[in-house]
């Protein structure tokens, strides 16, 4: 375990030393500050006697749910920028530099470098993507007066699909070469987005086999179905027309979790650790 922590420890010094979460720090209050401006636009230009009277729709809830989703997608994807800039290079790309050798044989091993990269890229990422959600429903709340029907569950959905991301960027580090590992890392991203994109077509328009091609995507890369859960938690009480329209969501609709997405995401992780610990003990340095 003090190994562990410790490797946590110096990728986060080097992290610091390369300027990595000043980065962040700045295009993430840049994000915030376009948000709060655009919310507040947004808000400020609900006419409920013409937007939403026709269609028996509650402006408010519209305006703030697509709004809020469309902040949690933005912080899901700098999330995973993040957890890919932490852990693309952490296994071949230190071995190629001759970085791995001394720590992987004494006094740490492979499995407390491991574990120590992971901890330190998933704790980052965690608690950056709740802050950032966070600050996005309070933004939105203070803005338009609206807060989600369950403010805490879609935060930890989101850090729960970071977490997965993080892992399963650390597992492509083992076998790709950096530059690589990012690439099939934002592709894999790209899939999970896709799926609940075909998920949405083919619920509106009743084909079984984009549904069926959705749902083992989802299931394949589960933080994608973390995000739709959040989405749906954040609407959860809203019936009706509003309902049904907020239900379609921000790139990629919102669809109830259900009973079996945490015990798999959980499941899931394990599975990841398993793999990258085998295939990091066979690997030659």
């Amino acid at each position: 375990m003090s190994g562990a922590l410790t490797i946590a420890a110096y990728a986060l010094r080097e992290s610091m030393r390369k300027r990595v979460f000043v980065v962040v720090l700045i295009l993430t209050v840049a994000f915030l500050v376009l948000y709060g401006v655009g919310t507040e636009a947004a808000f400020d230009s609900i006419n409920a006697e013409a937007a939403g009277a026709a269609l028996n729709v509650d402006d408010q809830v519209l305006t703030g749910s697509t709004l809020l989703g469309l902040a949690m997608f933005t912080t899901l994807f700098l999330g995973c920028v993040l957890a890919v800039f932490l852990t693309l290079g952490a296994v071949r790309g230190d071995a190629e530099r001759g970085l791995l050798q001394p720590l992987v044989v004494r006094p740490l091993g492979r499995t407390a470098l491991l574990g120590g990269r992971f901890a330190a890229a998933a704790g980052v990422c965690g608690l950056y993507v709740g802050a950032v959600y966070a600050a996005a429903m309070v933004i939105t709340g203070v803005s338009g007066g609206w807060w989600p029907d369950d403010p805490v569950g879609p935060g930890v959905a989101l850090i729960a699909g970071v977490v997965l991301i993080a892992a399963l960027s650390l597992l492509g580090s083992i076998f790709l070469s950096a530059t690589a590992n990012g690439i099939a890392v934002f592709m894999a991203f790209g899939a999970g987005l896709a799926a609940g994109l075909l998920g949405q077509i083919g619920d509106a328009l009743d084909v079984a086999t984009l549904e069926n091609v959705a749902q083992v995507a989802s299931w394949v890369l589960p933080f994608e179905a973390l995000y739709q859960g959040g989405l749906d938690s954040l609407t959860s009480g809203v019936g009706g027309a509003t309902g049904v329209v907020v239900q379609l969501g921000p790139f990629g609709g919102a669809q109830e979790a259900g009973p079996l997405l945490w015990p798999w995401s959980a499941a899931y992780l394990l599975l990841l650790a398993a793999a990258a610990r085998k295939a990091f003990a066979r690997r030659d340095l």
